[in-house]
């Protein structure tokens, strides 16, 4: 099976043409080596995926005929990713909080209020 079949199948991408367009910007590696979109995967081979700036490792247990529902993905694939990978994501979300958009205006009030309190407390 095609590995960007094989990734929409079970469930990483939602478009297999978003898999196609992932494989060949490298963003897809099989057994430590970039792939192109038709290179075709075996059970026992070891896939690395990079999304949403989380390198997703697994590992292909069998190959599915179609496209799974969520529940049976265990079954064609194991997950082998590092906990560490998600806890990247997870502090990169709580710095985005922070921070404002480029070219949202000019600050609220609110955030104008903010600003003053913050300086006021360092001043003090």
């Amino acid at each position: 099976m095609r590995v960007d079949k094989y990734l929409w199948c079970v469930r990483y991408y939602k478009t297999r043409s978003i898999a196609t367009k992932a494989c060949k910007k490298g963003a897809v590696q099989v057994n430590d080596d970039s792939v192109k979109p038709a290179r075709d995967v075996y059970p026992g081979d070891k896939i690395r995926v990079r999304k949403n700036q989380i390198n997703y490792q697994l590992e292909v247990l069998d190959l599915p005929k179609n496209r799974l529902g969520a529940k049976l993905i265990d079954i064609y694939r194991k997950d082998i990713t590092p906990k560490e990978a998600f806890e990247g994501q997870e502090m990169l979300q709580y710095a985005k909080k922070y921070y404002r958009k480029k070219g949202t205006g000019r600050p609220t009030k609110k955030d104008r209020r903010d600003l003053e309190d913050f300086t006021d407390t360092q001043e003090e």
